[in-house]
Formats: structure tokens, sequence, C-alpha cells
């Protein structure tokens, strides 16, 4: 398949810097969309005003689920946070590790 050690370095790092970048892409993507979640910040505001009204109707339970409701959305938002961010760092790893590739084949300086 590689008649060279150097073809296989190459097609290495070609491949680690395309991943790094469609990885660096979709961790961008999230982030942003977590930034701009519009549907959470809906929930929340609703949930919030639900367990305002359960609090003056003296309704436990509502005030109950309505609180879960929102450690839930806080949650997620973390998870997803998380996620993104773990991928920025995935796709730096990965073009640097394409960046090293090729500076031991001796193109980079």
């Amino acid at each position: 398949m590689f008649s060279t050690t150097f073809e296989f370095h190459m097609t290495m790092a070609t491949v680690m810097f395309i991943l790094g970048l469609i990885v660096m892409g979709i961790s961008i993507f999230i982030l942003t969309r977590q930034a701009l979640g519009r549907d959470i910040k809906s929930i929340a505001q609703q949930t919030s005003k639900l367990a305002e009204k359960g609090i003056t109707e003296n309704i436990a339970g509502l005030v109950g689920n309505a609180s879960a409701l929102i450690n839930a959305l806080h949650d997620l938002s973390k998870t997803n946070t998380g996620i993104g961010v773990f991928m920025v760092f995935l796709g730096i790893a990965l073009l640097t590790t394409a960046y090293f590739i090729t500076r031991n084949l001796g193109l980079t300086h």
C-alpha cells in the first residue's frame, strides 16, 4: 500500500490534520449551539414561573418538580459544555500531532 515510510507518515499526518479540523468544527458547533440554546432558556424561564406560582399557592409538589427540572436543565447544560471543551482539546491534540509528524519529516521548521 505504501512504498516508503515517508508516504505513510505523510498520509498519517494528513489524516490527523483533517480529523483535527473536523473535530474542531464539531466542537465549535456544539459550543455555539449551547450558547444559543433558546429552547433550554425558555423551558428554564417557564419552570421558574411555575415554581414561583407554586410557592405563592403553597403547592409543595409543584415546587419540588420544578426544582428537579431546573437542576436537570443545569446538568444538561454542563454536560454539553463539557463535551464541547473536550472536543476542542482533542482537536488541538490531533492538529499538534500532525504538526510534529511533518516536523520530523523535515517539511516544517
